[in-house]
């Protein structure tokens, strides 16, 4: 079920404020060695899901094989991560909008690692 139609517009956007300014709240409240808590917490949860067969829903980078229109790139998109480990893509019905959002990421995505490799490529030689 799409999102807009359990909460309103402002509601959505005060959950995207807050997602983007996570990081920083939790560096606030913990102060030093606060760079673990988010990763830890994920690898745990994902640890978990996988050794007691939780079957999980999570959200995980994951490479794509033409799910949500996408091939050959690593996005983070919904999972069943379970002792299989990642069991199944799950694709939620996007808008038109919120597609191309994720095929922007995508290319960005690409692009980052393309510009990686021309960077390590021009370092060794």
């Amino acid at each position: 079920m799409p999102i807009t139609e359990l909460l309103d517009a402002e509601t959505i956007e005060h959950i995207n404020q807050r997602t983007r300014d996570g990081g920083a709240e939790i560096v606030n409240l913990l102060k030093t060695g606060s760079a673990y808590y988010a990763p830890g917490a994920a690898v745990a949860e994902m640890v978990e899901a996988i050794v007691r067969d939780k079957k999980r829903l999570l959200p995980v980078s994951v490479l794509l094989q033409g799910e949500y229109g996408l091939r050959d790139v690593f996005i983070g998109v919904p999972i069943i991560l379970g002792k299989g480990g990642v069991e199944r893509v799950v694709e939620l019905p996007l808008t038109d909008e919120e597609l191309q959002a994720l095929h922007a990421s995508a290319e960005e995505v690409r692009k980052g690692i393309a510009d990686w490799e021309a960077a390590r490529a021009k370092a060794a030689s």
